[in-house]
């Protein structure tokens, strides 16, 4: 292969992969990354996190909502709320295999999880439509879970 080949192909093939060149200085580095699991890459995420106090999650930023003009001070119906769950109860078993159903998340996020609200409430899932989330905490208190819409 020509040297003009290889150029022009190397950049066709940066270009496909939608990937941006790793500085020499992080190459070991991403190699090792790419090399994790998903369950070691997100215990990684989780002491960086710790190590150095910031989070991984995108921020969000509060979008203020201005009052119509003929806002008579009534209360609006929530239409999504927010699962959190407070203590896990008596049935610990029952209660991960009720935050699986509901999250989706496997066998460890959901111990997790769980095992988190015995020191602080743990939120189980954000932005969830009422009858979900009313749903969600039906199965959560019938598993002996403490639980509270938000």
């Amino acid at each position: 292969m020509t040297e003009e080949t290889k150029k022009a192909t190397d950049g066709v093939e940066k270009e496909e992969e939608g990937k941006k060149e790793v500085p020499k200085k992080f190459e070991n580095l991403v190699k090792s990354i790419e090399e994790l699991t998903v369950l070691e890459l997100s215990e990684l995420v989780k002491i960086l996190e710790e190590k150095f106090g910031v989070s991984a999650a995108a921020p969000v930023t509060a979008v203020p909502v201005a009052a119509s003009a003929g806002d008579s001070g009534e209360k609006e119906e929530k239409t999504e709320y927010s699962i959190e769950l407070k203590s896990a109860g008596d049935k610990k078993i029952e209660v991960i295999k009720a935050v699986r159903t509901i999250t989706g998340k496997g066998l460890k996020e959901a111990k997790d999880l769980v095992d988190g609200a015995a020191d602080s409430p743990q939120m189980i899932k954000e932005g969830v439509p009422a009858e979900e989330a009313k749903e969600a905490e039906k199965t959560l208190k019938d598993a002996g879970a403490v639980v509270e819409l938000k």
